[in-house]
């Protein structure tokens, strides 16, 4: 039996790395048992090197686009997952969420080096979102 549908929302600073990530990777192994947007609380663009990163998982990201939490703020989430430390403390409060979660991950736009080396710091990232996901989202949903 389908259930409804869980409303998930990824919270970064800028929406264009770990928030976007999340967001194609939920939908992509989550299928359709989830909803998923993710916003910034200033929206920028989706970094090349993100959409390279989950392109390597088969998780084609480079056709989303980059959102301001405005957007979401009177609309109902079962889940809003901050996914840096700058959103959680930005947005304490975000009125139509049931539930509320806090991922600390680094921030791959801040890496230095070669592409590369920038690269390989984006894919840490990703994988340490994929984990989450299938660790708290997959494993323990329910329906």
């Amino acid at each position: 039996m389908m259930g409804k549908r869980r409303r998930v929302l990824f919270l970064c600073t800028h929406n264009s790395a770990r928030s976007q990530m999340a967001e194609g990777l939920l939908r992509h192994l989550g299928s359709d048992r989830f909803e998923v947007h993710s916003a910034g609380t200033q929206a920028t663009h989706v970094r090349p090197l993100a959409i390279r990163a989950t392109v390597e998982l088969g998780v084609d990201i480079s056709q989303q686009q980059s959102k301001s939490l405005d957007r979401y703020l009177g609309e109902p989430f079962d889940l809003v997952i901050t996914v840096c430390d700058e959103a959680n403390e930005a947005c304490p409060v975000f009125p139509g969420a049931k539930e509320r979660r806090h991922w600390s991950l680094l921030d791959p736009s801040k890496a230095v080096g070669t592409e590369a080396e920038q690269l390989a710091v984006y894919r840490a990232v990703r994988d340490a979102i994929r984990e989450r996901i299938e660790r708290e989202l997959l494993s323990s949903d329910t329906g």
